[in-house]
């Protein structure tokens, strides 16, 4: 079973900029980003699609960017002018499916830990 490793999370000011990385230890179909902050439910952040389809949250407004290195097996996500309301954790997901709801949790089978990403004013 595949197994996921993020790495890259920790604190920047508001306007800032991170980039996280997903190391995937197995093969895929899908990989994702989704985000949990404290009390709110875990929201879709990105995902891109074995044939190279890029989806983004609503939120994202053109702030991150998903890529993905089939070479090193891995996924950044390169996140600019970052906000408070970005803060949370964020983890790294993979997905058996080629199409259909790309934000839907459930659709995904295999998580990471999560890395903490902390945006401040």
């Amino acid at each position: 079973q595949v197994q996921l490793r993020e790495s890259g999370g920790g604190s920047v000011q508001a306007g800032g900029s991170m980039r996280l990385s997903c190391v995937a230890s197995g093969p895929y179909v899908s990989i994702g980003w989704f985000r949990q902050a404290p009390a709110r439910e875990r929201e879709a952040v990105a995902v891109v699609t074995k044939n190279g389809n890029l989806e983004y949250g609503h939120f994202v407004e053109g702030r991150f960017t998903i890529s993905k290195d089939s070479v090193r097996n891995k996924v950044d996500l390169q996140m600019n002018n970052l906000s408070l309301e970005d803060t949370g954790m964020y983890y790294c997901a993979v997905g058996r499916w080629y199409t259909g709801p790309w934000n839907r949790a459930d659709r995904y089978h295999t998580w990471g830990r999560g890395t903490q990403v902390t945006v401040s004013s």
